[in-house]
């Protein structure tokens, strides 16, 4: 009989351990977590066997599955940049926002001031100008570090 209850008991043990949900990247990966919540564009999740809260970006990630009830919830869209005219689909990120993407250059450059103009309309146009050669390069993501005295450092990331 204690067999039986020790059977039961490991049973039941090994359903309320193992992962509930599947993370699918947009690169293919596929991760088999315990998920825990999507706030401010990022994806909480733990691993099997840890209690440690990792987290993901929402950008890296394209559906999660409940094993459960077998239901997915799409997360985000692929995006394609093909060439210099997608630059208004290069999605500018936020460095703590990046993370699960894959870092895949790195440029810097000064910023140009056009007399009268406020600084607001300078920094739109420093984005524009980044995000276009990003998109040249056929990266669809990228962060922006500004580094004072008009120069700036730009990293595009990719799935």
């Amino acid at each position: 009989m204690k067999i039986l209850y020790f059977t039961l008991a490991m049973l039941f043990a090994n359903v309320a351990i193992s992962q509930t949900h599947q993370i699918t990247k947009h690169n293919g990966e596929q991760l088999d977590v315990n998920f825990i919540k999507n706030e401010n564009g990022l994806i909480y999740y733990s691993l099997n066997g840890s209690s440690e809260e990792v987290k993901i970006s929402k950008h890296a990630v394209s559906s999660i599955t409940n094993k459960q009830t077998k239901t997915t919830q799409k997360v985000s869209d692929k995006i394609v940049v093909d060439s210099k005219d997608d630059f208004k689909m290069v999605t500018v990120l936020p460095q703590e926002k990046t993370i699960g993407l894959k870092q895949a250059a790195s440029f810097t450059g000064v910023s140009t001031r056009t007399k009268g103009e406020p600084p607001i309309a300078n920094q739109k146009q420093t984005a524009m100008r980044i995000k276009s050669k990003s998109a040249s390069n056929g990266y669809p993501f990228v962060s922006i570090v500004e580094k004072g005295d008009g120069k700036y450092e730009a990293i595009a990331y990719v799935y």
